[in-house]
């Protein structure tokens, strides 16, 4: 299992416009079989950041999605990304 996390930091004023403009991604991660998670989401306190949330079944499918997936012209709105990438193996919480 593949995880994606972190946070965004977009230009002042523009988190709105960056999570809008994310939404194809969003719809296509999801529509992905390989995809268990995909969310970009407005930070509650920081009024210029967004968390990014994946999961993946594998590095394979993620890799498919990334050269598959639509192309992104959002990255003129970052100033600041940590975003962090980790390969777990598999567990459940149930």
């Amino acid at each position: 299992m593949i995880i994606v996390a972190g946070e965004i930091d977009v230009k002042p004023g523009q988190r709105d416009a960056f999570i809008e403009g994310s939404l194809d991604a969003v719809r296509a991660a999801r529509a992905h079989p390989d995809c268990q998670i995909f969310s970009v989401a407005p930070d509650p306190i920081e009024a210029d950041r967004v968390t990014i949330l994946e999961q993946w079944s594998s590095m394979d499918a993620l890799d498919a999605f990334r050269a598959d997936g639509p192309e992104n012209s959002l990255t003129s709105l970052i100033t600041a990304a940590r975003v962090r990438q980790h390969e777990l193996g598999q567990t459940t919480l149930d």
